[in-house]
């Protein structure tokens, strides 16, 4: 099987997490500076092609309300961009409540890596469950 990778993407910074093979765990990645400047895209492309990669998970930032705002559209542009650039499926997903479980989890990574990680667990689990109904 191969990994996904999740991103919790900012303008200065985007965190990451990767799935192990089995898509069971999640794991924190250091943070990727300036995610859509071309030295970023690069570092996303090679943690890609390196990671074995068949999906990319960029966390999508809905409000509360369910609606989309500034951050959301300039979050889609940097999938775009991000889909030209690493040759796999790029997918959003809703990030609500991501950061806030990031800071109340600690750890050592970087909040911004471990809101990625809760964020790709999310989506494993999702993932799991349309799975065992096909």
């Amino acid at each position: 099987m191969a990994r996904i990778l999740a991103i919790d993407y900012g303008r200065a910074r985007a965190g990451c997490a990767l799935s192990d093979p089995s898509e069971t765990l999640a794991t924190p990645l250091p943070p990727i500076e300036e995610p859509e400047s071309q030295q970023g895209l690069e570092l996303i492309a090679r943690l890609v092609s390196e990671g074995d990669v068949e999906v990319v998970v960029v966390g999508l930032p809905i409000g509360l309300g369910g609606k989309e705002g500034p951050q959301a559209a300039e979050t889609r542009r940097f999938v775009e961009h991000l889909a030209a650039k690493v040759g796999v499926p790029v997918e959003t997903y809703d990030e609500r409540f991501t950061t806030r479980l990031a800071q109340r989890s600690g750890g050592r990574s970087a909040e911004d890596s471990r809101a990625a990680a809760h964020l790709l667990s999310d989506y494993l689990k999702l993932r799991a469950g349309k799975q065992e109904r096909e």
